[in-house]
């Protein structure tokens, strides 16, 4: 066993000497590097330790051999990643759009079997029947076909009934939060939201100033109720924020007698629940209750958007209230949001035609197929390092580090190899899930996705302990 130790130490120190050699500035070509029994005099290490440090690098593409020449480095000009700036989700953002990216960190489940063919065709039948329409008047809440057709999806019963004059359309899902939090007043307020917590809605909340408390979910999904009523008693606060079913990215479903609980205490307590309702029909399982439809409507507002499912061709956002119709409308008229009526007609047919209920099984069906394929992956190939449960739905895994190591280092090794993970603590405001990561094969499959689990793997086990 001690052995064993010696060994794992001695072939990370030559990978970080190795490392050190090859980032030596200056460097702006290719160039030679030492030879193995050079390496092994030098470091006084076997040949064998040197040689697996040097088959390390070679599978990251840091470097490359020649026969009968040895090992060549390639210059950092070569792989250097474009400008990240000092912020972590600004990096994420940037190198996720970066052409030689392997993205193992997208959240874009329709990205799989997008409903976009389907769409633009109906946009086109569209405009071919209503041929240089004459000036009407705007609709700066959205399409009165489309706000209809959701009202009608959304009621399950004359308690909880929702009509057109309840649904308001936005540009995506960001410009609709930034308008509910203006309408509700949440500037300097304080908002209890469900941890892990999607990073759009937290940056936006934060950039309100905002004061956030994060209620962490509990294994399996389940929220704690003595904690959310011990912060409902003792805090001022104004709106709790849950997801409606699918917690993403935990990819986790709350029991439903765990829902009932939570939803009897906050309606006792009358606090304003925002509904995520963005990720549901994506769970795996049949038909279950929404948190929603056990909550007071009239103390309720529900946000969700249609990218998740039809694609980016469909980016709005909406949102369902009952309330504040006075300041939704006149928000919503001031954002002055320009959204192709056709478009917006477009996708209610698709709704209206049973096309998206059609789609939903394949989607699915392919999103659990990609789960379970890199779910098999990290099982092979990294064994015990990483701990998830089986998620319940959705496009992405949330995995644990078994062991507490420098998350920071992970990210930005695999950076340096051109693959992108998206950390945990971009999920949380507080310093939360710093051992944990999301991840996702919407972006890579078969080989190339087994290439990239490994440098994964070997990410894990050079980085130091947190």
């Amino acid at each position: 066993m001690n052995a064993a130790r010696e060994s794992d130490f001695a072939y990370q120190a030559v990978y970080r000497y190795l490392t050190q050699l090859i980032d030596e500035p200056g460097a702006t070509s290719d160039f030679r590097l030492p030879s193995l029994r050079q390496l092994a005099e030098r470091l006084g290490v076997s040949i064998s330790t040197i040689q697996y440090a040097y088959a390390l690098l070679e599978k990251e593409g840091r470097v490359y051999s020649v026969a009968k020449s040895g090992y060549f480095a390639r210059a950092a000009t070569a792989i250097k990643p474009p400008d990240q700036g000092s912020d972590l989700l600004e990096t994420v953002y940037v190198n996720a759009r970066y052409s030689g990216m392997r993205v193992l960190s997208a959240d874009d489940p329709a990205a799989v079997q997008p409903l976009d063919g389907p769409l633009l065709m109906l946009e086109r039948e569209l405009m071919r029947q209503y041929p240089r329409q004459p000036q009407v008047l705007a609709q700066p809440c959205g399409e009165l076909e489309l706000r209809t057709l959701l009202a009608a999806r959304y009621t399950s019963s004359p308690t909880h009934c929702w009509h057109a004059e309840d649904v308001y359309i936005g540009a995506d899902t960001r410009s609709v939060l930034e308008i509910l939090i203006a309408v509700l007043e949440l500037r300097h307020a304080t908002v209890v939201v469900e941890s892990p917590c999607d990073w759009v809605i937290l940056r936006l909340l934060q950039s309100a100033d905002v004061r956030i408390i994060e209620l962490p979910l509990q294994p399996g999904g389940v929220i704690d109720p003595e904690q959310l009523a011990w912060m409902l008693e003792t805090e001022p606060v104004r709106l709790v924020l849950l997801s409606s079913q699918l917690n993403m990215p935990n990819g986790s479903l709350a029991p439903q007698e765990n829902l009932e609980v939570v939803a009897g205490l906050l309606r006792r307590q009358g606090i304003w629940v925002l509904e995520n309702d963005s990720y549901s029909e994506l769970r795996d399982d049949g038909e279950r209750r929404p948190l929603r439809e056990l909550l007071d409507p009239d103390r309720l507002l529900v946000f969700s958007t249609f990218e998740k499912v039809i694609g980016v061709e469909a980016p709005y956002g909406f949102v369902l209230a009952r309330q504040w119709r006075d300041h939704l409308q006149r928000h919503f008229l001031l954002r002055s949001f320009r959204l192709s009526p056709i478009r917006q007609r477009a996708i209610a047919r698709l709704y209206a035609t049973g096309r998206v209920d059609q789609h939903l099984p394949v989607l699915k069906r392919l999103l659990k197929e990609r789960r379970t394929q890199l779910i098999e992956l990290l099982r092979e190939g990294l064994g015990d390092a990483l701990h998830f449960d089986e998620p319940q739905g959705g496009a992405t895994i949330w995995a644990k580090s078994s062991r507490r190591v420098a998350m920071g280092a992970v990210f930005q090794r695999l950076l340096k190899q051109h693959v992108l993970i998206a950390p945990g603590e971009l999920f949380s405001t507080q310093g939360m899930h710093a051992q944990h990561m999301r991840l996702s094969a919407i972006g890579s499959s078969g080989p190339e996705l087994a290439g990239v689990v490994d440098l994964l793997g070997d990410a894990l086990r050079l980085a130091p302990g947190d």
